[in-house]
């Protein structure tokens, strides 16, 4: 039988008032101590605010679903920390990475066999049935009602905690930075009382990027596209171009600067193929979405616009889940800068 917490504290109350021992005794006061210190060392309960709502972990989850998105940086996160095993549904999954094994890893992941929905997410019925206690969404719209998905109230009413990540609240992650990487790496080391590896984590990458700003400060910042390969997300020719976002912190940390940063305030550019080419492009960076062969893309990007300075110099990089937000910007940046400041890296 299980009593929940209200009721085992009345309960608690109520033996208190019918004996004599209730109160002040030294064997209950080291007790009540021991507890305390119990659950200090356990490192739970833990409660995280996260998008506008309290979530409360008494312990570490272990059955964790992660949700699409179109995004890896929850799956790398938690595989990075050594949280693999935990995982009892994944749907994300880039084809590729810059961390040697990620790929491979996220592929050897259970999905849960679940048939997803429309938006190639998990539908209501299937997460429920999952019996999740933790689920990860890349932005609220993965707890939208009206798409199809589980509402976080209704997972908390089966008892499974949920997370948004950083910049996610509003489904626009055009404000996100490579600190937005950090936090969610914090948060699953806070979650999981792994807080120590991801701290870790966290100075290695920052240390590295710090080398490498370093070199590049004073250096002339080359004017970069950085797009998705093969892929529509708009009407125009060019609607999958990074105009905002992730990004740009990494290309201001690699020492270049976004070429399409004033087209729009979003995250992504929406551009004719006239307003690509009346813009001048010193790089590019094209980043693979389970495309098996990105440098073709890139390759044919620059032979489309010849007048480019990237094309003259053949100036790109492919690049895949180590641009957006995750625990892997560190090799963003340095590859980037390596193509942009080849002397200076």
């Amino acid at each position: 039988m299980s009593i929940n917490r209200p009721a085992a504290a009345a309960l608690a109350t109520a033996l208190c008032l019918l004996t004599a021992a209730c109160g002040s005794s030294s064997d209950d006061k080291a007790s009540a101590k021991s507890a305390g210190a119990a659950a200090s060392k356990s490192g739970y309960p833990v409660t995280l605010d996260n998008c506008f709502q309290k979530q409360t972990l008494d312990k570490a989850p272990s059955r964790v679903v992660v949700m699409n998105g179109a995004s890896v940086a929850e799956v790398s996160t938690l595989l990075a920390l050594g949280l693999g095993d935990r995982i009892v549904a994944n749907q994300q999954g880039y084809g590729m990475s810059e961390v040697p094994g990620r790929a491979a890893a996220i592929k050897k992941l259970p999905t849960g066999d679940v048939k997803v929905n429309e938006a190639y997410d998990i539908p209501r019925e299937a997460m429920l049935g999952l019996r999740p206690d933790f689920v990860l969404s890349v932005t609220s719209y993965g707890f939208d009602q009206k798409n199809g998905f589980a509402t976080r109230e209704q997972l908390k009413q089966v008892g499974a905690n949920s997370y948004v990540s950083p910049q996610g609240c509003d489904d626009d992650p055009s404000k996100m930075t490579v600190a937005d990487s950090y936090q969610l790496l914090r948060d699953m080391g806070k979650v999981f009382n792994v807080s120590d590896r991801a701290e870790k984590l966290i100075a290695a990458s920052e240390k590295s990027i710090a080398s490498v700003s370093a070199k590049v400060r004073g250096e002339k910042k080359p004017k970069v596209m950085v797009l998705f390969s093969n892929m529509a997300m708009g009407s125009n020719d060019f609607s999958s171009v990074f105009a905002h976002g992730i990004v740009d912190d990494i290309l201001a940390k690699a020492g270049g600067a976004n070429a399409f940063a004033d087209t729009t305030k979003a995250t992504f550019a929406d551009l004719s193929k006239e307003k690509v080419a009346a813009t001048d492009v010193d790089a590019v960076v094209v980043m693979s979405y389970n495309d098996p062969n990105p440098a073709a893309y890139a390759k044919k990007l620059l032979k489309e616009f010849p007048q480019w300075p990237a094309a003259k110099n053949n100036t790109y990089v492919t690049l895949s889940d180590s641009m957006y937000l995750g625990p892997s910007n560190d090799l963003a940046v340095q590859k980037v800068a390596e193509m942009l400041h080849p002397d200076a890296v």
